[in-house]
This record gives C-alpha cells, sequence and structure tokens, in this order.
C-alpha cells in the first residue's frame, strides 16, 4: 500500500482530515517522563482521530536518546497510519539521495515534507519512491515566510509570486509521480485561497492552525477541494500540551476529537454550499 492509498483509507476510517505533530519537547512535557512513553500515550489516546501523525526531526535530533526514540516511536504508530516527516530536507546529488534513504528506508517514513530551493534535482531522489509521499514547502506559515516566498518574479511574461511558482513546478512534476503535495501554512487564508483555486486535486499539507494562530474555518474553506478532500490539518502543541498533568492523554484526546469534529462540520458546510 502507497502513501496515498494508506492516507485515503485513513481518512475514510477515521472521518479525519486531521494530523497530529508529535514534537516532544521536555519543557512543555509533564514532569520526569520520557519521550517515547510520552509520544505512545498521545498515540494511544488519539490512533482513531487522525489521519497521519507528523514527527519534526529537529525536536528528536536534540534530544541524546532522540534518534532511537524517533524510531520506535515510528514503530509503534498503526501500520494503517501514515507517518510524515516534517524534515525539510533539500540538497543536491548523492546527498539528497542520502537523505531520501534515511528517511524512508532507514527512519521507515511514509511521507516528508522537502525544500524545493536548490531546484528538480534536489527533490528528485525523494519523488522517485513513488510508493512515498512528497510534500514541497510552497507558502510556510512562518511570519517570515514573506522574506522570499511572496517576490514576485516573471514566468512566460507574467509576474506571479515565487510560491505560485514552485506550485506550478510542483503539479508539473506531479503529473509524472502522482505523490507531491504542498505545504501551506493556514496562516495565510487569502494564499491558501489562490493555490487551491489554481490546482484543485493537489494534496495539501496545513499546519498552522492552533498555536500558531491560523483561524480553522478559513483553512477549511479555502485548504479543501470542491468535495471536501485534498487537506491535511496539523497541529500539535494544540493539542499534545493540552495539558501538563496525568491527564495529558486524555485531554490531548479531547482536544483532537474536537478540532476532528469541528473540521467535518466546516467541510460539511463547504460541500453543500457547492
Amino acid at each position: 500500500m502507497n502513501f496515498n492509498e494508506k492516507l485515503i483509507n485513513a481518512m475514510k476510517r477515521n472521518e479525519s482530515l486531521l494530523c497530529i505533530g508529535l514534537d516532544p519537547d521536555p519543557e512543555l512535557m509533564p514532569s520526569g517522563m520520557g519521550v517515547l512513553k510520552f509520544n505512545k500515550a498521545i498515540i494511544d489516546a488519539t490512533s482513531d482521530l487522525v489521519c497521519a501523525y507528523k514527527l519534526n526531526l529537529a525536536f528528536y535530533e536534540a534530544l541524546d536518546d532522540g534518534i532511537d526514540d524517533l524510531k520506535r516511536t515510528i514503530k509503534y504508530i498503526p501500520d494503517n497510519i501514515p507517518a510524515i516527516a516534517d524534515a525539510k530536507r533539500g540538497d543536491i546529488g548523492n546527498t539528497a539521495r542520502a537523505y531520501a534513504k534515511a528517511i524512508f528506508t532507514n527512519l521507515g517514513f511514509d511521507a516528508t515534507t522537502v525544500n524545493p530551493y536548490l531546484g528538480f534535482d534536489s527533490i528528485e531522489p525523494f519523488i522517485e519512491q513513488w510508493d512515498k509521499g512528497i510534500f514541497i514547502l510552497c507558502r510556510t506559515s512562518n511570519p517570515g515566510a514573506a522574506d522570499f516566498q511572496s517576490l514576485p518574479f516573471v514566468l512566460k511574461r507574467k509576474q506571479l509570486p515565487l510560491f505560485e511558482i514552485v506550485a506550478l513546478r510542483a503539479a508539473q512534476w506531479n503529473k509524472q509521480s502522482n505523490n507531491i503535495g504542498l505545504v501551506m501554512g493556514a496562516t495565510y487564508p487569502e494564499e491558501l485561497k489562490l493555490i487551491r483555486q489554481n490546482h484543485p486535486n493537489m494534496l495539501l499539507l496545513i499546519p498552522g492552525i492552533g498555536a500558531q494562530g491560523g483561524d480553522l474555518a478559513s483553512a477549511v474553506r479555502y485548504g479543501a477541494n470542491a468535495r471536501g478532500q485534498k487537506a491535511i490539518f496539523s497541529s500539535s502543541r494544540q493539542i499534545i500540551y493540552a495539558s501538563r498533568g496525568r491527564d495529558f492523554a486524555e485531554a490531548a484526546r479531547q482536544v483532537a476529537s474536537s478540532l476532528r469534529d469541528e473540521i467535518n462540520y466546516h467541510r460539511s458546510t463547504l460541500t453543500s454550499a457547492r
């Protein structure tokens, strides 16, 4: 089963477009709790509510035993739920191939985020893994995204912001591989709306709801396609750090359940309006 099939099945089974970010921060976790135990409790409490889990590699790389915890967390995630590496890798030649092997073969992720700044040859080793998912950074959720992503460029005598050109290139590459999506931040709803209008069938990974301040209703309205599909809405801190007490897993479940239901509500109004 490839990434797209696993994702679609999880979406249908759990009636969910919600992705939970498993980004362990010892300063925010319950006192004295290990990363693996924390992650397992969150997964146990939420695996029937999500379509995917996303793990930001930086949080694991920063810890002494983090990579071991990362590997064991990935293995603990149920086989029918995809694991996305928030890796944002981008390099050329043998380095890109090594990154792809590390993420997909050694760590066992189903999908990853990649940085397109170095061009197609930096992404090609990832795309060649046809059974995996590739999310190209397009319009990210951080405040500094506009420093480069909104700069105007000319393509075929037409002036476009860089993020639109990235989306166009990604759509061209996806015609051959059918495993490419885009990262589009919920904190920029107008840009999200534009990309969805221009690319109605592109899979979008949409971070930025919750702690980063993205509006969920706008994200669903503009990020999902006409059928209320082709979108993954990711939240981490809002869910996994809902409580620092013994009830942290139950608190995470309550927030995750509420978010999933809210996403589905906005999806239903979206499809009924169309």
